[in-house]
């Protein structure tokens, strides 16, 4: 059996131990397409904050505190930096973080891909999945807010870091989408899975942008596998991070059901075939999608397997 995995952000990386761990037990292989949208380049440096989220969690490195960046982390360069002024400022890289983001500069500037940038990598933290970028190309997700001066546009990263999203809000943009191609492996993925399965991901922010590189949804309904996605909504409000301010922007509900309606039936032209919810949203409706509950706290990696056998209890 071939799963694959559309993911990002802290609750995909936890999400996808469960997967690895559910795939162990029934011998099944993972492939998990990753959203590179908050990519960006800080100091010089080639930024993949999901794909690293990722890495780290898979590869037994992560800070099990903050969810993101390695474990142990010291902050000297950080220090040296704000003593020069240097911006951002409101970034912070840490020492052990800065090694990766060499690494992959220097291939990068060497002419690699990102793809095989990012297999070589996993190299060294053996992720136990197939790790792959929904592109080589450049996609950012740059969002539109309103200013003293007008609207202006800025990057991801520095919304969602330095103004934790508490600036108005227009709408979101995914700057390359239209010229980005799937990265390597991504289309052979999705057209051999047995299973897809859509992270507890924020779905505007982590989800869309895998879905805007061109025929990469098309390749996703198109296929006969189930599509079974899993809320990242816990009682109408986000297990972690801002998916209720970016569900707000774009005037969608911030709910289980809201969510699930947001992805659609694949019967309608959507994505969805299966939704699974927390007990608390049990009795959530998605028209046209088999929509079940089960616990949905991440709490350990037991509990994750759990939720994962739920999901894939979706697709029969």
């Amino acid at each position: 059996m071939h799963i694959v995995v559309l993911a990002g952000g802290i609750g995909g990386a936890r999400f996808l131990t469960g997967v690895r761990a559910y795939a162990g037990q029934i011998g099944a292989e993972v492939t998990a397409v990753v959203n590179v949208g908050d990519d960006a380049i800080m100091h010089g440096l080639r930024i993949c904050p999901d794909l690293d989220s990722v890495m780290y969690t898979l590869g037994g490195a992560a800070d099990p505190e903050r969810g993101w960046g390695r474990a142990a982390e010291t902050w000297t360069v950080k220090e040296e930096l704000a003593a020069y002024g240097a911006e951002p400022t409101w970034f912070g890289l840490g020492d052990r973080d800065i090694a990766t983001h060499l690494v992959r500069t220097t291939m990068m500037n060497a002419g690699y891909p990102l793809s095989a940038v990012t297999e070589a990598l996993c190299a060294r933290w053996r992720p136990g999945v197939r790790l792959l970028p929904a592109t080589d190309e450049r996609l950012e997700t740059h969002v539109v807010v309103e200013t003293n001066d007008g609207q202006r546009a800025i990057h991801f990263q520095e919304w969602w870091v330095r103004y934790r999203g508490e600036i108005p809000t227009r709408r979101f943009v995914f700057v390359g989408a239209d010229a980005a191609r799937p990265a390597p492996g991504v289309l052979d993925a999705l057209a051999g899975a047995d299973v897809v399965l859509l992270a507890p991901s924020n779905p505007v922010v982590s989800i869309a942008p895998i879905l805007a590189v061109p025929g990469l949804r098309e390749a996703l309904t198109g296929n006969r596998a189930p599509v079974v996605g899993v809320s990242p909504i816990i009682g109408g409000a986000p297990v972690r991070g801002m998916a209720d301010k970016c569900l707000s922007v774009i005037g969608a509900e911030c709910s289980a059901a809201g969510v699930g309606r947001l992805y659609g039936a694949r019967r309608d032209g959507g994505l969805l075939d299966g939704w699974l919810v927390d007990t608390t949203d049990a009795g959530a409706e998605v028209p046209g999608v088999t929509v079940r509950s089960a616990p949905l706290w991440m709490s350990d990696e037991a509990a994750t397997t759990a939720m994962v056998r739920d999901a894939m209890e979706l697709t029969r």
